[in-house]
């Protein structure tokens, strides 16, 4: 979950083809890194079970969910004010396949973990990307990022959107799936005696999550715009503009 960064194209009505596609596709790709971390993971701990499935692959179409990857992303794009939301169809694993090196525990943490952890690499990948793109164009940031009045996008100021919603929509998902709330990866990081007794929230845990979706928004994306003030400060963009995330 994240907010979306305010686009480099004006919203007009003959543009909206391009600005749902230009979320769909980094959400997308953003969730198959995502679950193929987690198939990943649990294949190097002895685990087969989303392999024999056909879910050990960067394939996207083995991945997406018909309404979490594409009709909850369009809603939320079309919605103007509302937070970029998205999933995919959740990686099966079976902790009683997992090598004898590492507890079950263990491996359903070690799993779990590399979902958000593959979301930040991409955050961090993406805002390289920025950094070559301004260094190669000699636009700088504020020039890639900002259109002037009546202008069309140039294709590498296309390619800075596109890369800089890959940003924030990663960071949103690492924060958001580490929320220690079943089904999210950060339940799996909890220790043993907290997942038992979080388990009976599993029942209702859409509903809580819609709820914290659309009224703890404004307190999720703190931590979304730490994350990305600190890329952007490691790969040294300018990252001022990105404070208003959290005071506001």
């Amino acid at each position: 979950m994240a907010r979306r960064p305010r686009s480099v194209v004006r919203a007009a009505p003959v543009e909206q083809f391009y600005e749902i596609v230009s979320y769909i596709v980094p959400m997308l790709l953003s969730l198959t890194v995502h679950e193929y971390a987690h198939a990943r993971v649990a294949w190097a701990l002895g685990d087969d079970t989303a392999s024999s499935q056909g879910r050990l692959t960067l394939n996207p179409l083995s991945h997406a969910d018909p309404i979490g990857t594409f009709v909850m992303p369009i809603v939320a794009q079309l919605g103007g004010g509302l937070p970029l939301i998205g999933w995919a169809k959740p990686v099966p694993v079976s902790p009683h396949r997992f090598t004898r090196k590492v507890s079950m525990h263990l491996g359903m943490a070690l799993t779990a973990a590399a979902g958000p952890l593959s979301n930040i690499v991409l955050m961090f990948l993406s805002v390289a990307g920025l950094r070559i793109l301004s260094e190669s164009t000699g636009l700088g940031l504020g020039g890639l990022l900002v259109v002037e009045e009546g202008m069309k996008a140039t294709p590498a100021q296309t390619g800075a959107h596109l890369l800089l919603v890959m940003s924030f929509m990663n960071a949103g998902l690492a924060v958001f799936n580490l929320l220690p709330l079943p089904p999210l990866d950060g339940s799996r990081l909890m220790p043993r005696r907290l997942q038992e007794l979080l388990g009976p929230l599993q029942a209702i845990s859409y509903f809580l999550l819609m709820a914290i979706v659309f009224f703890l928004s404004g307190v999720i994306r703190i931590p979304v715009a730490y994350l990305l003030i600190g890329a952007f400060w490691v790969l040294g963009l300018p990252n001022e503009w990105l404070w208003a995330m959290v005071s506001g």
